[in-house]
């Protein structure tokens, strides 16, 4: 029988970090010693989108969510809330407590297909999937031919939420008309990018969206055996997933004759090492293999010679778990969010200076500006906006008078603004641009596999002339010396690790210039963050 009230606890990786696990026992601790078990449920949920408040608790049905910092904080919440009836209002995240206020936006204009379970269901419980049209995409899919799947995908638009943005339907239609008697599917959940993390919070959230899309797909072009390749510090997302396939085979969703349809399906994870460039496919499909992380050469194409020289499909989480959503509901729907050329929805990855740091899922083409001030509350500490890079680390910056820029896949083309992976990195105006620049060019030097001279020198000399000018020894030669070297890797590097390095460096660069030849010649850096040398020689002119 259900209680009168129930508490839903985040539990995903960020919060576990901040004490979920601890403050959901101290506080079932709390309801035995006050005898309240017989009317309050605690139940564990995925990510309800925020951090920045401490670890969560959505009390139900008042539909109020308290941030947690610590146990005193249980101790008011239990005496106040739960045994007083009187909202503990210092407490209360201030959008659920203010539906009226400008910051109610994040959550009532909050426009949800692929995280519309997470923080509403137990990721840890397949029923309640179900209970929320769970599988329901893949039920519908079996009575439908291939073809017709892959045209509702085609005339929906969708498009993959990795970076790459290739037209979903059209990879699956490449593997579907490939006439072989094994073919694989592959979800990426190799999340290496510096802010990156919305499809961890949608493994942690909802795994069984994942597992619904790429049993989809399977059907489709004609797959048996499929395999979610995740970065080994995914803890909590490999032990959802793990969880939620071992629910799959015990409910007949996985395995043989599923659902006696004649259609087979084994799923598996496997964890990877960590490597920033296993998310290129072919170097993912490389260590799926046992071999070196590694990207190959390209054609063949993975949906004509992927893993084991057999037709794969490689799509990324968020793709995976759009798709169910779209064969339920149709095209037309789907197309009714975002604008004509990008349809659907978008998960972003909100980081940086921001008040309220978490996921948030938008319309595509949501501008910039919206992202930071709507969704994020804008810049923490009344700082002011500095830089924003967008689409992760290989994304673009721009600058603070740029953001009303629109992000969707033409935002590129159109704006010099990159949609990639759906991160918004804001920066205040206490960075200093060279150290941006270092920052992120010492991540992309330690990444490079070595493969190829461009990516592996190329990202080496970058890092030394960005440290000279760290340093208080840069050169305007050295600024020339970036582009060169931006130019060659763009044009050379092997794989897409190296060509996209040059897409935020030079981004920064052309914005940011002025700042960088402030180093030139100064005894400090202009922001103060930059430690000079002080016995660099006198820099050129």
């Amino acid at each position: 029988m259900r209680k009168p009230i129930t508490i839903l606890v985040s539990i995903d990786s960020n919060s576990i970090l901040l004490g979920a696990r601890h403050f959901k026992n101290y506080l079932i601790n709390r309801l035995e010693h006050y005898n309240l078990t017989e009317l309050v449920d605690v139940l564990e949920t995925g990510s309800l989108g925020r951090y920045d408040q401490g670890v969560l608790f959505l009390l139900l049905p008042d539909n109020k969510m308290y941030g947690i910092k610590d146990t005193n904080d249980i101790e008011l919440f239990v005496e106040e809330q739960l045994l007083k009836g009187r909202p503990v209002k210092e407490l209360i995240v201030e959008e659920i407590q203010t539906p009226k206020s400008v910051e109610a936006k994040r959550v009532t204009e909050e426009e949800r297909i692929v995280l519309k379970r997470a923080g509403k269901i137990d990721p840890k419980n397949i029923e309640e999937y179900i209970a929320f049209d769970g599988y329901q995409g893949f039920a519908k899919a079996l009575e439908m031919k291939p073809s017709e799947i892959v045209n509702e995908l085609k005339a929906s638009g969708l498009r993959g939420r990795g970076g790459a943005g290739f037209p979903t339907g059209l990879k699956w239609e490449f593997t579907m008309n490939v006439n072989a008697p094994e073919k694989f599917i592959i979800c990426n959940a190799d999340e290496g990018e510096p802010g990156t993390f919305k499809d961890r919070l949608i493994m942690e959230g909802d795994p069984h969206s994942v597992i619904e899309g790429m049993l989809i797909a399977g059907y489709t072009v004609g797959a048996s055996k499929g395999y979610v390749y995740i970065r080994g510090e995914y803890f909590e997302s490999v032990d959802n997933l793990r969880n939620a396939i071992a629910q799959a085979y015990e409910y007949g969703l996985l395995g043989e004759n599923i659902l006696d349809s004649g259609f087979s399906f084994d799923l598996t994870v496997r964890l990877g090492a960590g490597a920033y460039v296993c998310g290129e496919e072919t170097a993912l499909i490389e260590s799926i293999e046992g071999k070196s992380g590694r990207p190959r050469l390209k054609p063949p194409y993975p949906p004509v010679k992927g893993l084991f020289q057999k037709p794969t499909v490689v799509n990324n989480v968020e793709t995976f778990a759009s798709v169910p959503a779209i064969v339920l509901k149709g095209a037309e729907w789907f197309k009714s969010f975002g604008t004509p050329s990008s349809p659907g929805t978008k998960v972003f990855s909100l980081c940086g200076n921001l008040v309220r740091r978490g996921i948030v899922e938008a319309p595509m083409g949501t501008t910039v500006a919206d992202l930071i001030f709507k969704y994020g509350g804008g810049i923490e500490g009344g700082k002011m906006l500095k830089m924003v890079q967008t689409g992760g680390a290989a994304g673009t910056f721009i600058k603070a008078d740029e953001i009303n820029i629109p992000l969707d896949f033409d935002s590129f083309k159109n704006h010099g603004a990159s949609l990639g992976s759906g991160v918004i990195l804001a920066i205040d105006d206490s960075h200093c641009a060279v150290d941006v620049a270092l920052n992120l060019m010492e991540f992309f030097a330690h990444e490079s596999c070595g493969k190829c001279t461009p990516c592996r020198e190329g990202t080496r000399l970058i890092v030394n002339i960005l440290r000279e000018f760290s340093k208080g020894r840069g050169t305007l030669e050295m600024l020339d010396n970036l582009y060169d070297i931006s130019y060659t890797m763009q044009n050379s590097a092997f794989c897409g690790l190296g060509q996209s390095v040059p897409v935020p460096l030079t981004s920064i660069l052309d914005r940011f210039r002025d700042e960088f030849e402030a180093h030139i010649g100064a005894d400090t850096c202009p922001v103060g963050v930059c430690r000079f040398d002080k016995k660099k020689k006198k820099a050129r002119k």
